[in-house]
């Protein structure tokens, strides 16, 4: 059984791409690309097309050696039936995309990215749009701890387990 993730922020430049980037990396390694399929979206409307924010792109890049691929796309309700977890980078996010669904049917759903952390202790994966490197070196940070677990619980929540799960360190 193939299990979908769609990641979610405002924009769908820094956070979500960039989340869906290393998830997909992350299952690279354990060679399950058939098994998970990753995607991102943003709340907002603004970047509609475009690619990954550069800042984050380079983050990735000298972090994790990874080069961020995608375009930005809006969130649709569409998507509760498309994908297994949908997760969102922060709380208004995660209100915006339960508020898309009004009868509450797919709440279950809905998390937040920070629940799946172990070793940071945020809540939230803050915007770094308009911050410094360091902001969006923090988010590669924060997204790398909250994909392992992601990845530790959708394989464990699979009937067959990978061989093991590597760490990224960051």
């Amino acid at each position: 059984m193939t299990q979908k993730l769609l990641f979610v922020c405002l924009g769908n430049i820094c956070r979500s791409p960039a989340a869906e980037n290393i998830m997909n990396h992350l299952i690279k390694n354990i060679g399950w690309e058939e098994r998970i399929l990753c995607d991102s979206a943003g709340t907002g409307s603004y970047h509609i097309g475009a690619p990954p924010d550069q800042r984050m792109s380079a983050a990735a890049a000298k972090k994790l050696g990874i080069n961020l691929q995608g375009q930005a796309r809006q969130f649709q309700k569409s998507d509760f039936q498309d994908f297994d977890l949908i997760l969102a980078m922060d709380r208004q996010n995660y209100q915006h995309i339960l508020s898309v669904d009004r009868s509450g049917q797919y709440h279950d759903k809905v998390r937040l990215m920070c629940d799946f952390c172990s070793r940071h202790t945020l809540k939230e994966v803050p915007d770094p749009y308009y911050g410094g490197a360091e902001g969006f070196n923090q988010v590669i940070d924060l997204l790398v701890d909250g994909c392992e677990g992601l990845l530790q619980y959708v394989t464990t929540n699979q009937p067959e387990s990978p061989p093991s799960l590597p760490t990224t360190q960051s």
